[in-house]
């Protein structure tokens, strides 16, 4: 891959570094770099990849620009509003460095793709925000033995690590299994400050180049934390476990595994409807109870933040990890609507509720995002 003097003149205050020089630059250009979603990781390392001079940049993504992801998504602007993620992002690279083949994927990374995606990159930058994403890149990365630059962010927190490395540990050597679906908060549940997306998807960028140069010392074997409010990063070394299920000499796994997506950010949540789940009810149905004055008893298991705000008139907030100590609060022989922030976490409060003999508890499918949609335009989305 040899340079042209556009490309000298553009790349040229990098190649000045010993670590670089024209050789790298080159590199650089014949490297072949996935990233898997254009979100607020995905966002940042794309421009400073592309700005780098990688030359083939895969970018795996199929969703639209919602008002909430702008003030962590840097690739777009209020005028994309409603656009695919791709097209803006490729619209938006090439102008960065039109140098850059922009390769758009514009699917979910799944169990049944994911190898043949991989097979034509030398590495992943996963920028995904979901757990099922997260094991699928890591194992489809052990299985195709190409590293994984992995990223997480989570309110002032993020995490970094270069995962299935040759010779170094896995995903599933820190996490052998996914968590229960529910038992993590995404970052529309818990939040995430913009800029720290920001902040490790550089980092992200930063490790990939690393790794297509040849230089310095990648995140092999240690995890990077760091900590926003406090402005301090801490490391922790991970060794390869001999009882990994992928990555150890007796792996149990040697096939890709499609997670349920239990902790996925609200575009990508699979959200209960009533056609699909048992005793789940939708917004215009209980619309239709409140103009009928029927009376029934409308409960919120959101955190306090996202009841303060957004809310739907005359529900009474109670948290989902306060149920189990304040369920018998309730009245069993009332009926009983139970909403969230997009139905999941309200449908395992029903399923509990159930159980302790609520028989006329139902879930509001698709949680305070449909109803915002489909009742009432007042109640904000977020």
């Amino acid at each position: 891959m040899t340079l042209d003097l556009r490309e000298v003149k553009r790349y040229g205050r990098q190649m000045v570094m010993p670590e670089v020089g024209r050789e790298g630059q080159e590199r650089l250009k014949a490297g072949r770099v996935l990233l898997v979603g254009a979100g607020g990781l995905g966002s940042p390392a794309a421009l400073y990849l592309a700005a780098a001079g990688v030359g083939r940049l895969g970018i795996v993504e199929f969703d639209r620009i919602e008002a909430t992801n702008l003030h962590r998504q840097i690739l777009y602007g209020e005028s994309d509003l409603g656009r695919p993620k791709l097209e803006v992002a490729r619209e938006r690279l090439a102008e960065t460095n039109p140098h850059v083949e922009i390769v758009p994927v514009a699917a979910r990374f799944d169990a049944s793709n994911a190898m043949e995606i991989l097979a034509d990159y030398d590495l992943v930058v996963d920028g995904s925000d979901n757990f099922s994403t997260r094991y699928l890149v890591n194992d489809a990365c052990v299985l195709s033995g190409k590293p994984d630059v992995f990223g997480s962010v989570l309110r002032f927190e993020g995490q970094i690590s270069v995962f299935a490395a040759p010779g170094g540990p896995c995903y599933r050597c820190l996490f052998p299994e996914p968590p229960p679906p529910g038992m993590v908060p995404s970052c529309a549940e818990g939040g995430v400050l913009g800029v720290l997306p920001g902040i490790i998807g550089s980092l992200q960028a930063l490790e990939a180049i690393k790794l297509l140069l040849g230089v310095g010392d990648p995140l092999v074997g240690r995890v990077l934390i760091f900590d926003g409010g406090g402005l301090s990063f801490r490391e922790i070394s991970l060794a390869r476990s001999p009882d990994c299920p992928i990555c150890s000499p007796g792996a149990s796994l040697t096939t890709l595994v499609q997670y349920e997506d239990g902790c996925a950010p609200p575009e990508l949540e699979t959200a209960p409807s009533a056609e699909a789940v048992p005793f789940a009810i939708s917004p215009s149905e209980v619309e239709l109870w409140r103009r009928q004055k029927r009376p029934f008893h409308f409960v919120d298991v959101r955190t306090p933040r996202e009841f303060d705000i957004a809310r739907v008139e005359d529900t009474d907030l109670l948290p989902l990890h306060e149920l189990p100590a304040r369920f018998e609060e309730l009245d069993r022989s009332a009926d009983l609507v139970v909403m969230c922030h997009h139905g999941i976490r309200s449908a395992q409060a029903v399923r509990f509720l159930r159980q302790q003999g609520f028989e006329r508890a139902r879930n509001l499918s698709g949680g305070i995002a449909a109803w915002a949609r489909e009742v009432d335009g007042s109640v904000p989305e977020y």
